[in-house]
């Protein structure tokens, strides 16, 4: 069975008080904001493809120094430890760089206070962090062990969200739609033969999941979907590739139109 997450964001300026809606002028400063932030990540991805290349030919040297019992190898260890380091350095800004496109701070007031009642009236299945912007779907909700079809059960909680998102307010922001799954190997060959990786699994039930928005009325040009597979877990998975349940989720990321 699936665990749901749907995660809401809206990519805001830290500045920025939105009390009755996300202006345009306001959106337009954020899509210049997140464009030239993705400028940024990708000159730091091609200084760290750089590096890896570096650090490749690093180890080749260590390796060969080592075999050797040449003098240069503590000098070319402690090169590679500080290699090392720096491009985790690079990655760990990339992630919260990208992390900082999405946001994760507070929706405009009108549109929270929706997401607030959706989850009050239904307290056995959604929670909402306001503070976050995040609504989550608790237990395993979306979908059956394997399955990329949208269990009938949580339709209607999907279809309630859609009409929250096409309200006035909801209507400035655009739909992300993310799959997740635990580290538990594809083994059914029946399973194998639709989803033949955890990849290709996370992927097809974000496109069910869109596809049931958009029946739902949500216009397709709002919406992109994206599949992490298992590289993305939000808690350790279990020894032995166990998987963890929290792990196996969709989550829904709202941003402003255009992004």
């Amino acid at each position: 069975m699936q665990t749901v997450r749907v995660s809401v964001f809206c990519v805001l300026c830290a500045g920025f008080v939105l009390a009755g809606g996300c202006a345009s002028d306001q959106v337009k400063q954020l899509q210049v904001q997140n464009s030239r932030q993705a400028d940024i990540i990708k000159d730091l991805q091609s200084k760290l493809d750089a590096a890896e290349l570096t650090l490749g030919q690093l180890q080749a040297k260590l390796k060969y120094a080592e075999s050797t019992g040449s003098v240069d190898v503590e000098t070319l260890r402690n090169e590679l430890k500080a290699l090392e380091e720096d491009l985790q350095k690079k990655k760990d800004l990339i992630a919260r760089m990208q992390q900082q496109m999405l946001g994760g701070v507070r929706l405009p007031v009108e549109l929270s206070t929706m997401l607030e009642d959706f989850a009050r009236t239904n307290p056995d299945m959604i929670t909402y962090d306001a503070e976050h912007g995040i609504v989550k779907f608790k237990s395993d909700l979306l979908f059956d062990k394997g399955s990329d079809v949208v269990a009938s059960s949580a339709s209607e909680a999907v279809k309630t969200l859609c009409t929250i998102l096409n309200s006035d307010t909801g209507k400035e922001f655009d739909v992300i739609i993310a799959g997740h799954t635990d580290d538990i190997p594809i083994s059914k060959p029946e399973t194998r033969a639709k989803h033949p990786t955890n990849w290709h699994l996370s992927a097809h039930r974000a496109i069910s999941v869109l596809n049931v928005m958009g029946a739902d009325g949500i216009d397709n040009t709002r919406m992109s979907v994206r599949g992490f597979g298992e590289f993305r877990p939000v808690v350790p998975n279990a020894p032995g590739k166990k998987g963890n349940a929290q792990n196996r989720r969709v989550e829904i990321y709202i941003v402003p139109r255009g992004m």
